[in-house]
């Protein structure tokens, strides 16, 4: 009983020297000489003991159970005077952070479009940026003397060219993705290609990379009213429903018979 006692009191004396808070010290208290508590438990055992152990059993008992109240006492004055740590805080932080990053505006864009095209059966396709010379201009038919293929017109790349295929350049236009996607010799064809194009014109309103969109349809019984009808489905989903469209001949060198688009 005298071991269990003195155990009992160093076990105590122990977690109440570590106590760091009120909360926690109160914890202790009710461990040991609450209703439950260890020491109280303990007490209530010398009842059992004879009558000579209950002399000298309970003035250790007593000692203890002093010994831990006063030690207890000592440690709650000594946190009350410890000021409470507060937390710095910096008082320029807005009350709620702004969310970081977002999309860039054009790949808002593209991501957009694609979806709206996706809809109607449209597959999005990708093709260099680094062209040979072939595929933006020779196949679409533009003649050797033509101003856009001018240096003065187009991004050449200092590369040996091409037996065939002639020099490397930056793709002036996404229509080189129309020769490509037609080389595959697979049929229908129901393509959406958006790409970053390069030309070498700097001014108000012309950067020398920008981006275009297009689309290529090949198949049977494909006609006007199928483009009408995808002009109208696209700048209604992209722009609003109460927009109205229109197409009107107008002459495009390379594309003749060619039509304008207009958007109210």
């Amino acid at each position: 009983m005298e071991h269990k006692l003195l155990t009992i009191k160093n076990n105590a004396i122990s977690l109440i020297l570590d106590a760091t808070t009120l909360k926690e010290l109160e914890e202790i208290k009710l461990q040991f000489t609450g209703r439950s508590g260890e020491l109280t438990q303990a007490l209530k055992g010398l009842t059992k003991l004879t009558a000579e152990e209950k002399p000298t059993v309970g003035r250790i008992a007593n000692e203890v159970k002093n010994i831990i109240e006063d030690a207890i006492r000592q440690k709650e004055t000594e946190l009350k005077k410890t000021k409470p740590v507060l937390q710095k805080i910096d008082v320029t932080e807005p009350g709620v952070k702004p969310p970081l990053g977002q999309l860039h505006l054009v790949t808002q864009a593209k991501r957009e479009i694609t979806e709206i095209f996706k809809y109607i059966g449209f597959t999005r396709v990708r093709y260099p940026e680094i062209e040979w010379d072939w595929y933006p201009f020779t196949a679409l038919n533009f003649p050797e003397n033509h101003p856009a293929r001018d240096d003065w017109e187009t991004f050449f790349i200092d590369q040996a060219p091409h037996p065939k295929l002639g020099p490397v350049v930056l793709t002036p236009h996404t229509s080189s993705g129309q020769i490509r996607e037609m080389e595959k010799g697979k049929l229908p064809i129901k393509m959406l290609n958006i790409a970053k194009c390069y030309r070498r014109q700097s001014d108000v309103s012309h950067t020398a990379m920008f981006h275009q969109f297009e689309g290529l349809v090949v198949g049977e019984n494909i006609a006007i009213s199928d483009l009408k009808g995808t002009l109208d489905y696209f700048v209604k989903s992209y722009l609003g429903e109460n927009r109205v469209s229109r197409i009107r001949p107008y002459h495009f060198q390379f594309t003749e018979p060619s039509f304008e688009v207009d958007v109210s």
